[in-house]
């Protein structure tokens, strides 16, 4: 066990992880994707805990590594033609998301309660506006242009998921900001 736990460390460090990083949030997106949905009245996308994957790959990850892991996911994606539909444009949005929300994120600052409180406040900040807001506006106007339903008509059928959004970011940068804090 402890051989295991040297090895995923040393993985994760230096020269292999810049590689492994993105591959290893890359799977857990798709495992994301292949634990299921939710439907929600009255929009033809699912709830899935792809959003909270891609706040965690953000927050945890460079923006350079969080962006090939979105990248991977999405070139998978596209080779089975799950970019095309409803869901298209959140599915685009996971790109733009993490990188501005990684951008945005700062650095974690955990070395008394208060840092460690205003890193995970700054931390949902950022997921907020990268993972909620740039997404959405992905995900809104792909599927106005998909489906040919108004903008408007849209955004107010998708405000089922601003509730569990917002939730995924408030946990994600809790688990973030206290994983630094372990470090």
């Amino acid at each position: 066990m402890h051989h295991a736990i040297l090895t995923i460390k040393s993985l994760s460090n230096g020269k292999f992880g810049s590689t492994f990083k993105p591959v290893l949030f890359a799977l857990l997106l798709w495992a994301a994707s292949a634990a299921g949905e939710i439907p929600v009245p009255g929009t033809p996308v699912p709830i899935t805990l792809q959003t909270f994957v891609i706040m965690l790959a953000a927050l945890m990850l460079p923006w350079r590594q969080a962006g090939a892991a979105i990248a991977l996911y999405l070139a998978a994606g596209a080779s089975t033609l799950a970019l095309v539909g409803p869901s298209a444009g959140f599915l685009l949005g996971f790109l733009p998301a993490a990188v501005i929300t990684s951008l945005l994120k700062g650095e974690a600052r955990t070395d008394s309660a208060k840092g460690g409180m205003l890193t995970a406040a700054r931390y949902c900040g950022a997921a907020l506006v990268g993972c909620v807001a740039v997404d959405y506006l992905f995900g809104f106007i792909i599927q106005s242009a998909v489906t040919s339903v108004s903008l408007p008509v849209v955004a107010v059928a998708s405000m089922g998921f601003v509730f569990g959004d917002v939730i995924k970011a408030v946990v994600a940068s809790a688990v973030v900001a206290g994983l630094a804090k372990l470090r």
